[in-house]
């Protein structure tokens, strides 16, 4: 088992949601904490929340994980001052919805931008020191019920969270021989910011339709202290398939049991969310 207690952590996107929830609940378990988000206001109010409550945060300086050069000086200067780090959690990202007539080339490009090339900047900067430091450790990447299902409207969201998931497939086995041990986890439903926030191409968010769905999903959705919960219970574990719900895990053994009916549904799912888009 893997415990987080004294151990130097990594968290990206610490500043609300699912990351601020987890460095929250690293810090009470003992985690010597380095905290980065683009909200450098937000950052440094959490940062200061977890110091208020006897927590341990090293260092909690905004970055843009999109940014190499942003995340190479952060990963220099810490490894000049503290070495090389124990754990490391890609938690940062970005959504947004829409058919593949709408999306812009911006919105694909900002969401491989940073919920793929951020996380493989952590990872490229961050890593090669844990290997050479010879400690092991534990890398812990956020992907999304998005890198499972092909959910309506979600290609270009997929596209970053299946492609996290091959990132966290190939490391699973090609870190073993270093000691250090991947989780990859699904969230599903979780209710962040971002659900009030994200975007839908073509879409306006104020149709009293489009509310009444978001509202469903808040409601159902779990809490982001539930996901800090699970992805810290999988790393305790190490437990490479982390899920932050059972209908997510329970939807991952129907998939790989049952293909076709998965088809089925999913193409069902899909036509029923066509109908609804040109009502909108």
């Amino acid at each position: 088992m893997t415990t987080l207690a004294g151990k130097k952590t990594l968290i990206t996107g610490a500043a609300s949601g699912i990351g601020r929830a987890t460095a929250m609940a690293a810090a009470a378990e003992g985690a010597e904490l380095f905290l980065t988000d683009i909200q450098d206001e937000a950052l440094q109010a959490a940062a200061g929340e977890i110091r208020a409550r006897g927590g341990r945060v090293s260092v909690a300086r905004a970055a843009d994980v999109s940014d190499y050069d942003a995340v190479r000086e952060l990963a220099d200067a810490i490894h000049a001052e503290h070495g090389s780090l124990d754990v490391v959690m890609n938690v940062a990202g970005i959504s947004r919805w829409g058919t593949v007539d709408k999306l812009t080339h911006d919105d694909w490009r900002r969401l491989v931008d940073i919920n793929l090339m951020g996380p493989i900047h952590v990872i490229e900067t961050f890593i090669p020191p844990m290997i050479a430091a010879g400690r092991g450790g534990h890398l812990v990447n956020v992907s999304s019920a998005a890198g499972l299902f092909g959910l309506p409207w979600h290609a270009a969201y997929s596209a970053t969270k299946f492609g996290l998931r091959g990132v966290s497939e190939v490391l699973r086995f090609d870190l073993r021989q270093h000691g250090i041990k991947v989780s990859l986890v699904l969230p599903g439903a979780v209710d962040t910011p971002l659900v009030g926030t994200v975007q839908i191409a073509g879409v306006n968010r104020e149709d009293p339709r489009v509310q009444k769905l978001v509202g469903r999903f808040s409601r159902h959705a779990a809490t982001p202290d539930e996901a800090a919960a699970a992805i810290l219970r999988g790393v305790r574990r190490d437990r490479y398939w982390v899920y932050t719900s059972r209908d997510i895990q329970l939807g991952h053994f129907f998939t790989r049991k049952f293909e076709w009916p998965y088809t089925l549904v999913m193409r069902f799912i899909s036509s029923r969310a066509t109908a609804l888009q040109r009502k909108l």
